[in-house]
């Protein structure tokens, strides 16, 4: 089997794995507990907010465990409109982010918010002069992706943050899930005052996530109840799952750079593959090495990701919460893509535990199997 979907989701490093059994087994105490058990608890918690929040340059107490990224997103885009539409009711997002993001924006939209959508340059590039001149006194949000979980491109947090800082009443929010962990982010030289971040996105376990929010920060919680993460985000914390994402994180972080090279060999070796085949069309070819995107027009995406597993290879169309709908990528089509080429849109996704021979097997398998579902269409 060669697993590249990793984008979708990755599989845990076996010392994840193995530590979160031992701490499933010897660990079990609530962390909010009072006797020694808890305070245990509570310490290995402590010490994976420690290595996130090192990560990013932060100070441990602005970590925010959640349940993934789709409630990191949640938190920061709902906690910031609720608590300071009285300030305004004008926020801002691009024509690319993932649902997650995407659709809560519409949802808020509904409510009464002014929601403006920027678009992106072939490259999934947004302009930093249509943002600037998007704003107004009535901003009270910008959240704009790091990393896009289809296509790879990246948008530079560095220059828009530093834009964004002559407006210190509105708050900048970044999902990074598809970046955490695999390229080097610093808050306070980006400027940045939520971040979203989820764990099994860096071979860590599903479930779990965290929201970085800046120091002195207020914003509106969606959960309430016990009063957990400062009472951010009440619930009793899942303790395996964060120590797993903290062991998870280690590991990553020691081997980002050996990865990212690999991805960048084994990119442009897919991208000359695919540049020998007729009629396909590359898409956002400049973003990060670890993620590749090319339509292939008149074969749809599910049944070329079919074709493909026949062959044990396990690749995806559009992101996984989308992938079942029947409907051109948004993302593609922001880009600029025909509804042809959306539609076809295939994404190969590379993760830590990708290995040569995977990336052997994908090009052998999509020389293979993509002639001949074309010769199979003009018949």
């Amino acid at each position: 089997m060669h697993y590249l979907d990793n984008s979708a989701t990755t599989k845990p490093f076996k010392e994840v794995i193995e530590l979160m059994g031992r701490v499933m087994e010897h660990t079990y105490a609530n962390p909010a507990s009072l006797h020694g058990l808890g305070f245990k608890a509570e310490k290995i918690v402590e010490n994976a907010r420690h290595l996130i929040a090192k990560e990013l340059n932060a100070i441990p107490s602005e970590i925010v465990f959640t349940s993934g990224g789709t409630e990191a997103n949640n938190l920061a885009i709902q906690g910031v409109a609720k608590a300071y539409q009285n300030r305004g009711r004008h926020i801002i997002t691009t024509k690319i982010e993932h649902d997650s993001v995407y659709e809560v924006f519409r949802d808020l939209e509904k409510q009464g918010y002014s929601v403006t959508y920027l678009s992106v340059n072939e490259s999934g590039e947004i302009s930093l002069e249509e943002l600037q001149a998007s704003l107004t006194d009535k901003t009270i949000l910008v959240s704009i992706m790091h990393v896009n979980n289809e296509t790879g491109s990246i948008q530079s947090l560095e220059e828009i943050g530093q834009l964004l800082s002559s407006f210190p009443k509105l708050f900048f929010h970044v999902d990074a899930v598809q970046s955490f962990a695999k390229l080097p982010i610093d808050v306070n030289k980006m400027k940045i005052d939520l971040l979203s971040l989820s764990a099994h996105k860096f071979h860590g376990p599903k479930g779990i996530g965290a929201l970085y929010l800046k120091k002195n920060k207020l914003i509106q919680p969606l959960l309430i109840g016990g009063g957990q993460e400062q009472g951010f985000r009440s619930g009793t914390l899942a303790v395996p799952l964060i120590v797993g994402m903290g062991k998870a994180l280690e590991i990553a972080s020691n081997n980002r750079d050996v990865f990212y090279q690999q991805a960048k060999y084994w990119k442009k070796d897919l991208l000359f593959v695919l540049s020998n085949l007729n009629g396909i069309v590359l898409n956002g070819a400049k973003g990060v090495p670890y993620i590749l995107n090319f339509s292939c027009p008149g074969i749809k995406s599910e049944v070329l990701v079919r074709a493909l597993e026949e062959k044990r290879l396990y690749v995806s169309s559009k992101s996984a919460c989308s992938s079942k709908k029947e409907t051109p990528s948004r993302v593609l089509l922001a880009m600029g893509k025909k509804r042809t080429e959306a539609i076809s849109g295939i994404r190969i996704s590379m993760g830590m535990l990708t290995t040569l021979q995977d990336i052997e097997a994908c090009s052998q398998a999509i020389s293979n199997v993509i002639p001949t579902l074309q010769q199979w269409i003009k018949v």
